[in-house]
């Protein structure tokens, strides 16, 4: 099974550091000493750092059933993210890393062409049988109450706003007071939760899944793995990629996404008062066939 998380990676060398040759215990005790490096720093510079050759580095990394050694350096990347969720820190490391400052036009065209990668792809990544499935949740509830915590708290007050202008009841769970709790319990029997959370997955974002979960509410959830605690409880687990960009996630794929929702069950909704309107698309029409 392909290694998930840092944590993992960091138990997994510990457990087979004895019986790594001389050069690859030298490198994995430079990898682990120095994650914050290792995240952003070329491969020759890291050789450089550690004493070995590039292409002992690749051989480390597919030691552990990594292709390459980037899609291993992605795993130090997320525990940046994770661990430093203080901008100005991100910035400082990304500094001392590299050794470089980009300037506001090179970060542009950065964060540009990365949400442009995720955006080309994301049709791809969401399977039209889960977009449907997840629509008709939305569809049957009385109201759709959507949560989102700290990052993904765009999202969910997006959908909403959203959802309020094709005339869906809709709420927002913002905890506003500290009363998360007290605005889950609220949640009827008729109604459907949409949680939106990404690594490391708040915990009021948990809480609130499991709580539907155990209760029968439908959930929809829009997540960054098929293996976060909360796609494991959903009915629907829409899953997208975010562009990154030196530690900075985006969330230009998950507001695409959010709007797709909120409009497609406006078409449905509108198809649904006037079968007869011809400026709507037939129900099956943005569906891919055999044919296509």
């Amino acid at each position: 099974m392909p290694i998930e998380d840092f944590a993992a990676l960091e138990r997994q060398i510990t457990e087979v550091y004895a019986s790594l040759s001389r050069r690859l215990q030298q490198t994995a005790r430079f990898l682990l000493d120095n994650p914050r490096e290792v995240a952003f720093a070329t491969v020759a510079k890291l050789a450089e750092q550690a004493g070995v050759t590039p292409s002992t580095l690749i051989r480390f990394a597919n030691s552990f059933g990594f292709t390459g050694f980037s899609e291993m350096q992605e795993l130090f990347r997320a525990r940046l993210v994770n661990e430093l969720p203080n901008y100005a820190e991100r910035i400082r490391a990304v500094r001392v890393a590299t050794g470089e400052t980009p300037d506001s036009t090179q970060l542009l065209w950065e964060f540009a062409e990365a949400n442009r990668q995720v955006l080309e792809a994301l049709p791809g990544r969401i399977d039209p049988a889960d977009l449907e499935r997840a629509l008709d949740l939305l569809e049957g509830a009385e109201i759709v109450h959507a949560l989102g915590a700290r990052r993904s708290f765009v999202v969910a007050s997006y959908l909403t706003y959203a959802l309020h202008h094709i005339d869906k009841r809709a709420a927002l769970i913002d905890g506003l007071g500290g009363m998360h709790g007290e605005q889950i319990k609220s949640i009827g029997a008729r109604d459907a939760l949409l949680v939106v959370s990404f690594s490391p997955y708040a915990e009021e974002s948990r809480r609130a899944a499991d709580d539907a979960s155990e209760r029968g509410i439908p959930l929809v959830v829009i997540t960054d793995s098929s293996l976060s605690p909360l796609a494991r409880v959903a009915d629907v687990a829409l899953v997208v990629q975010e562009a990154e960009v030196k530690s900075f996630r985006g969330l230009s794929a998950s507001l695409c996404l959010a709007q797709t929702l909120a409009i497609a069950l406006g078409m449905r909704q509108a198809r649904e008062r006037d079968p007869a309107d011809p400026t709507l698309p037939p129900p099956d029409s943005g569906r891919p066939t055999a044919e296509h």
